[in-house]
């Protein structure tokens, strides 16, 4: 039997008795998307998936992204994005960019994500304990805790998400690539609304974040920067954080509109970091 146990947070829910590995009956899965929406982060213990259990696991809540950047994709599965920080035969095997900067991800698309799907294969440890949790942030509680000036204020506003502006920001693994011609493309430049409505609960959210947001729209100069600085630490002020400790094995949803994260980068080779992504396709934002 499901059972849901929320975290003291303002987000954040377990759902124990749930094999992922399994085909799950539609009742249960619809209850885990009710958690999913209700909590914004949701996670489940011990589970052992294959590559191919945690794609079809995945394609239920919708059509999957395959990333940009094809070179951390597991070979022969375009829809896990690797996280990891392990080397093999001299060249990372997925992205090390984990830690950088509060995200949300694909922010910077037309249509950005609905939901990512991360699966914990190996987690670094220190003396019996785990490193490189991750940090979420309820969008929907930061957007409610704002004084109604502030909301009046950026009610009509929108801003420039970039994926350029977060790519060229890494600063773990050294000089990167310029981007090639088809990777700028795929990913120009996009405004999407500060104030977003969530497609699915109708809840508002404060829809920007540190790493992919480059400026407000319609405000040049100080103002802007000054008004998006503001909103930016609002976003992620502690009143609004689950933090996650990682366990092998954790399976952990967050939804890619009404939270933002940031993973803590405390630890170095030979402690090794292996997580696989599933990226869920969403919706243009209004």
């Amino acid at each position: 039997m499901l059972t849901i146990t929320p975290t003291n947070a303002a987000l954040g829910a377990e759902i124990l008795g749930v094999d992922l590995s399994r085909d799950l009956a539609d009742t249960t899965f619809n209850e885990i998307v009710a958690a999913f929406h209700e909590y914004e982060v949701v996670y489940f213990r011990n589970q052992t998936l294959r590559p191919e259990q945690h794609i079809a696991f995945s394609r239920r809540f919708g059509e999957l992204e395959k990333h940009v950047r094809v070179d951390c994709c597991r070979p022969g599965y375009p829809e896990l994005f690797v996280v990891s920080n392990v080397i093999e035969n001299g060249k990372a095997i997925g992205s090390r960019d984990a830690g950088l900067f509060w995200h949300s991800d694909l922010c910077y698309m037309k249509e950005p994500s609905r939901g990512s799907l991360f699966y914990a294969r190996e987690v670094p440890m220190k003396d019996g304990e785990p490193l490189g949790d991750t940090l979420f942030a309820s969008a929907t509680a930061a957007y409610e805790a704002l004084p109604s000036s502030m909301k009046t204020k950026i009610a009509k506003l929108k801003a420039v998400n970039s994926y350029s502006k977060g790519y060229y920001r890494d600063r773990n693994s050294g000089a990167r690539a310029p981007l090639t011609e088809d990777q700028k493309r795929r990913t120009p430049d996009i405004e999407h609304p500060i104030v977003r409505t969530h497609p699915f609960t109708g809840k508002k959210c404060l829809f920007v974040n540190e790493g992919y947001t480059s400026r407000i729209a319609a405000l040049d100069g100080e103002e802007g920067e000054s008004l998006l600085t503001e909103l930016l630490a609002h976003a992620t002020d502690e009143r609004f954080i689950y933090r996650h400790r990682w366990q092998v094995g954790d399976f952990l949803i967050w939804d890619n509109c009404s939270t933002q994260h940031l993973a803590i980068p405390d630890y170095a080779l030979p402690q090794r970091r292996l997580m696989e992504r599933t990226t869920v396709r969403g919706s243009a934002p209004f």
